[in-house]
């Protein structure tokens, strides 16, 4: 017969604090690996549907802290998840504390500090996906902190999402990667639907142009690991494709935006960056070399 102990360490037990649009995937996707689950939320009705489940409902977070051995939070900005943990006292010592909560490097820091100066181990986790996406097998999250509490229970976070990676020790770079992916996704969104505005002005249907136009857009990806070694040697000067090279085509998109009375401020911006550049005797360096305005130099 299993014994206790070693039940514990094939699904140990999870407590979810939060059961917002994310917490309740979470509380969800562990107790679907059969982990014993304890929910606990501020309103405490919110917890019904988790009960009916089969999870355990806390009355405070201090109960929900002492009764498992990882503590899983999903709540609404970092200080919330300080104030939270505040509450559960030294029940807080010994515990593995996963904190899935958005917020800012600096901020994941100083509750990653916060907790292990009461004892806890931290890890912060960086969800990819919305709510519905949580516990595929594709879904990335990104993971910093704690490399004990990382392989201990890397099993039940795998619950959460197939793709789960563990970048190092700092807790606020897994923040930094999120963002990354989110900055770089909304300029490719807000550069897609800006050449939308362009071509259904003419009425150009969309569709037809995704299609056409599938093998220039796909080889864009492609371009970034080339930029990436560019930016990471700070070695810019490029043979061809230079930054004085993209200048007439950027000045061609603002002239043509303006003449159909389609927004400008996009690629003006951008035929603004690429003109101090060559000011600043650029002009034969890679577009990479863009990454200097960004950093503030």
């Amino acid at each position: 017969m299993t014994g206790t102990n070693e039940r514990s360490a094939v699904t140990p037990s999870v407590s979810v604090l939060g059961l917002g649009e994310m917490g309740g995937a979470l509380a969800s996707a562990f107790l679907g690996g059969g982990h014993p689950t304890t929910v606990w939320n501020r309103t405490a009705a919110k917890a019904d549907p988790w009960v009916a489940k089969g999870a355990r409902q806390a009355s405070d977070v201090r109960e929900a802290v002492r009764s498992s051995e990882l503590v899983v939070v999903s709540v609404q900005g970092n200080e919330t998840v300080r104030e939270l943990l505040e509450t559960a006292g030294d029940a807080l010592a010994g515990r593995a504390v996963v904190n899935l909560t958005d917020g800012t490097s600096q901020e994941v820091r100083a509750v990653a500090t916060w907790a292990g100066e009461r004892g806890a181990t931290y890890l912060h986790g960086q969800i990819m996906t919305i709510a519905p996406g949580v516990g595929s097998p594709e879904a990335v999250v990104f993971y910093g902190g704690s490399r004990t509490v990382y392989d201990r229970y890397e099993a039940a976070l795998r619950l959460i999402g197939g793709r789960g990676t563990l970048l190092g020790t700092d807790a606020g770079v897994p923040t930094l990667y999120g963002m990354a992916v989110h900055g770089t996704m909304w300029g490719v969104l807000n550069g897609f639907l800006h050449a939308a505005a362009l071509l259904s002005d003419e009425g150009v249907p969309v569709a037809d142009f995704l299609d056409r136009a599938n093998p220039s857009l796909t080889a864009l990806q492609g371009l970034f690991p080339l930029l990436a070694g560019e930016i990471d040697s700070g070695a810019y000067a490029t043979e061809y494709g230079a930054l004085s090279a993209h200048r007439p085509s950027v000045a061609d998109l603002v002239r043509e935006c303006a003449a159909r009375g389609v927004d400008t401020t996009l690629p003006r911006y951008t035929l603004d960056l690429v003109e101090q550049a060559i000011d600043a005797g650029h002009g034969g360096d890679s577009y990479s070399r863009l990454v200097e305005h960004f950093r503030g130099r």
